[in-house]
């Protein structure tokens, strides 16, 4: 209100100014001349508080360096309206307009040492001009210290308002510049949860397709003279990797579920999964299936048909050639578990991990969920991966809230991100 106008401040001071006039020229005493003199007097303020104070009053920051255009004109303002206040004790009245421009141009300790001077100064100064009797000397003595009280302690108060007002005025602009930030935070959160979420599929689906298709063209090449039936059996198996990553990435784009499990169970697709890895690689890879099969959430199904992609793609790279690999599901009341074991080369679990994607993106998937992912192996013994899911922290969801679980799911905790069993081999 105070930056939108500063009118009702001067209809204010110009009412007090009128009434203040009015009730002097109706005194008892003294003569009229004299309370004639003393309006005519009381009406030099007028143009110092035009002149003077008036723009001090409206833009504050005149004054910002220090209190002296403010000390000077409130000077001023007092020595004006000492006169009048002098000759007639009615005027006094003036100081209801006089008290606020002090508290108003000056701080709280200077402005109630200027509210002190306006309020007994012009008792004293009635009180040398007329030498009243001493009741009316004490009556107006009174009047000034209780109207010296009240403008002291309302006047802190009012101040004290308007300075928590300031105080909340600047919380809440500090509080919508913090939302502003964390709205730009969570966006970018969001978006690169998003990336995360795309690079892992784009890992697990396309990627390994790819990679697939790469091995199966190096079959090609060293069996068109020496064995063209093999070739062309290799050649529909590209065919067929091929349409499969072309629904696994038409899949990605519409933000639905798996192309695998479209239509089918999990152990379907794992099977599915199994019989193609025995295909490209020509290794034995079997299903064990414990537990009452069901369906589960989606997002549970879709980490752990994504766990056995990862693990047999590994197998294939790292595990030797020809490696048998068996997959297990064992479904339990309260979770799912997911294992792949495969007996070849195997790793030392103590060596530094890779800087590939794969397993990282495994535990971070079950993470996700609230579940764990552990990598045991040893040189010589094979590898074996161990994903354990709770069915509880997954609500049933659709295809299109799987597409969308990273952006909502909470981050790989840091202890299991430095887990001593990871295992240094990674995707591509």
């Amino acid at each position: 209100m105070w930056e939108r106008s500063f009118l009702p401040w001067d209809a204010y001071f110009a009412v007090v100014w009128l009434g203040t006039v009015l009730f002097a020229l109706a005194a008892e005493s003294p003569d009229l001349r004299v309370r004639l003199v003393a309006a005519c007097l009381f009406c030099l303020p007028v143009p110092w508080y035009v002149w003077a104070g008036r723009p001090l009053l409206v833009d504050p920051d005149l004054a910002a360096g220090g209190d002296r255009a403010a000390v000077r004109y409130l000077a001023g303002q007092i020595l004006l309206f000492l006169p009048p206040a002098a000759l007639v004790g009615e005027t006094r009245l003036a100081t209801f307009a006089l008290v606020p421009q002090c508290f108003m141009l000056l701080r709280v300790p200077g402005a109630l040492a200027a509210v002190a001077v306006v309020n007994i100064t012009p008792v004293a100064a009635w009180a040398v001009v007329w030498r009243p009797a001493a009741h009316d000397l004490y009556y107006n003595s009174v009047f000034g210290v209780v109207s010296l009280a009240f403008s002291a302690v309302v006047g802190s108060w009012i101040i004290r308002v308007i300075e928590q007002s300031s105080e909340r005025a600047a919380l809440v602009a500090e509080l919508e510049a913090s939302r502003g930030e964390v709205a730009r935070l969570s966006a970018e959160r969001g978006a690169l949860a998003e990336r995360e979420r795309l690079s892992r599929e784009i890992h697990d689906t396309l990627a390994q397709g790819f990679t697939s298709l790469v091995m199966l063209v190096q079959a090609v090449e060293g069996e068109l003279d020496e064995n063209p039936d093999r070739a062309r059996r290799h050649l529909q198996l590209m065919a067929r990797t091929a349409r499969e990553n072309l629904a696994e990435a038409r899949a990605l784009v519409a933000g639905t579920a798996p192309a695998g499990l479209d239509g089918a169970t999990l152990p379907d697709a794992v099977r599915r999964l199994a019989a193609r890895h025995t295909e490209q690689t020509g290794a034995p890879a079997t299903v064990d299936v414990t537990g009452s099969v069901r369906a589960l959430p989606a997002a549970v199904e879709v980490v752990a048909l994504r766990t056995c992609q990862e693990a047999l793609a590994n197998a294939r790279r790292h595990a030797g050639h020809g490696v048998p690999v068996s997959l297990g599901l064992a479904y339990a009341p309260g979770t799912l578990g997911v294992t792949v074991h495969d007996s070849g080369r195997g790793f030392d679990p103590a060596a530094a991990p890779g800087t590939g994607y794969g397993l990282p993106g495994l535990r971070a998937r079950a993470a996700e969920l609230g579940g764990t992912a552990r990598v045991g192996s040893a040189r010589g013994k094979g590898t074996t991966v161990r994903v354990t899911l709770p069915l509880a922290a997954a609500a049933p969801e659709g295809p299109s809230d799987v597409a969308q679980g990273a952006a909502r799911a909470r981050p790989l905790a840091p202890a299991e991100d430095a887990d001593p069993n990871a295992d240094p081999r990674s995707g591509p």
